[in-house]
């Protein structure tokens, strides 16, 4: 063990989005630490964003392809090149992997130091024989896939958001245990390739924190496609099947498969950091517990994107680094003039993500669900994709967009838009319900013809009280 501790004005744990953000955002001449015992980048570079939607973007021209015809187009017999689709997805992730790196290393304010790092005591840190302290330690350690209590797992190869990116040869048959996020977006992108895939999932619907109608959709998309759905029964027990495995569930249904993948959701890695020796506290699903700027319950220790549980994407990670650089500044950022508005807090922000299944899911703020259980008077407008005309001109009309009112402010409480460019599309009503405008001030805008965005304030005339 080196002696002397070497000491920083501020130390990371972990190299997820939030590391990048907040070095780019520290002074030039402040010493920076960080640490990383895996690969830099984090989950989204590595096993998350980047790999998983390079893998979408492959099989959607696949999809694409096999749909030519209809566009008039002629394409003969498409055929999948796995192994090339995987190369091209390694290509890109390892590219945004090592374009961090560099970035680290060519900063000489920052150190970055290879292996785990650990608590021994407030705001000091070992990694391997070396003792660090810090003025801040901020943890940014991210989160892992679960491991469920089912009984055989550990006598079959299952596969994870991880070891199913390290796949050689297209699975037969891939048995995806969970239908969330995770789940459905594998599952469409084997079932693109050409695999045979079910989904298992114990609720007794696909998504079950979306709306029912929402998550009706998705599966009506995935099941056109040709994906199966075995709802409402947990799985029991998996065994060896042959080469394969074969999943037994709860009401005695038996699904053979080449493959099993699960996606039962996520943990943090706060497990072994020693938290307790540095006074950090957790809650009881072990997120680090965290106020509106992120700082833990110890003095001079922050919690970061996924290991706070307080978003779980790389958006949110990437604005608690904003929200802490803020706070470390004492304003927040500026506008045109130069002025600075008040610094930003996590609290303040509304809940906004996508569903990389195609067509994708963007969702903000609140389900319909929610809404009514919160009080709301809630106005509601539906319009089918149908029913926009750059989406008939694509060829894309499946799903809907579905928007949410408050009867008594006429302010938006939520948006969910299932279909093409729904991920880009529900940017705007992201961006009317954190300035605050109301549906009539929303309804002015004017946006260019034809695209899917024009339709939105159109949504809005179809307003009808829910319940």
């Amino acid at each position: 063990m080196d002696p002397t501790p070497r000491h920083y004005d501020h130390l990371l744990l972990g190299t997820g989005q939030a590391t990048g953000t907040l070095i780019a955002g520290l002074p030039d001449d402040a010493s920076i630490a960080v640490v990383e015992g895996a690969a830099v980048g984090g989950t989204c570079v590595n096993t998350g964003c980047t790999p998983t939607k390079t893998l979408v973007a492959s099989a959607r021209v696949a999809h694409l392809a096999r749909r030519a015809a209809e566009y008039g187009v002629e394409t003969g017999e498409v055929r999948v090149d796995f192994a090339a689709a995987m190369a091209r997805m390694n290509e890109v992730r390892h590219g945004s992997r090592d374009g961090l790196t560099s970035y680290l290393a060519e900063k000489p304010n920052v150190t970055l130091l290879r292996g785990w790092g650990r608590f021994v005591g407030p705001r000091t840190v070992e990694v391997g024989d070396r003792r660090l302290t810090a003025e801040r330690v901020i943890l940014n350690v991210g989160a892992r896939a679960v491991k469920p209590p089912i009984d055989g797992l550990d006598d079959v190869p299952w596969l994870d958001n991880v070891r199913v990116l390290e796949l050689e040869r297209l699975p037969a048959h891939l048995v995806v245990i969970g239908a969330g996020y995770v789940a459905l977006e594998l599952g469409q992108v084997f079932r693109r390739f050409g695999a045979r895939v079910t989904v298992i999932e114990a609720a007794e619907r696909a998504l079950p924190r979306e709306d029912e109608d929402v998550a009706a959709a998705v599966r009506a998309i995935l099941e056109g496609e040709g994906v199966r759905f075995e709802v409402g029964s947990r799985a029991a027990r998996v065994a060896p099947a042959g080469d394969g495995v074969a999943v037994r569930l709860e009401n005695g249904t038996r699904i053979e498969g080449s493959h099993l993948l699960v996606a039962t959701g996520r943990r943090p890695n706060t497990d072994g950091l020693g938290l307790e020796l540095a006074g950090v506290a957790t809650d009881e699903r072990g997120h680090v517990v965290v106020d509106e700027v992120g700082c833990t319950s110890a003095d001079g220790v922050f919690a970061l994107g996924d290991v706070n549980g307080l978003g779980a994407f790389t958006h949110t990670s990437v604005h608690d680094a904003l929200v802490l650089l803020d706070h470390l500044s004492g304003r927040g950022p500026a506008g045109a003039d130069g002025d600075h508005g008040p610094p930003r807090t996590i609290a303040e922000r509304d809940t906004v993500y996508a569903l990389y299944t195609d067509p994708p899911l963007g969702r903000v703020g609140l389900t319909e669900a929610q809404a009514i259980e919160q009080g709301y008077p809630v106005l509601r407008g539906v319009k089918q994709m149908g029913a926009i005309s750059r989406a008939n001109e694509m060829g894309e009309t499946q799903g809907f967009v579905k928007v949410l009112v408050d009867a008594d402010t006429d302010h938006f409480l939520g948006a969910a838009v299932l279909g093409v460019h729904g991920d880009e599309v529900v940017g705007l009503f992201a961006l009317a319900m954190s300035a605050g405008l109301s549906t009539a001030q929303f309804r002015r805008v004017v946006l260019p013809h034809p695209t899917i965005g024009e339709l939105m304030p159109f949504v809005l005339d179809g307003l009808e009280p829910v319940g």
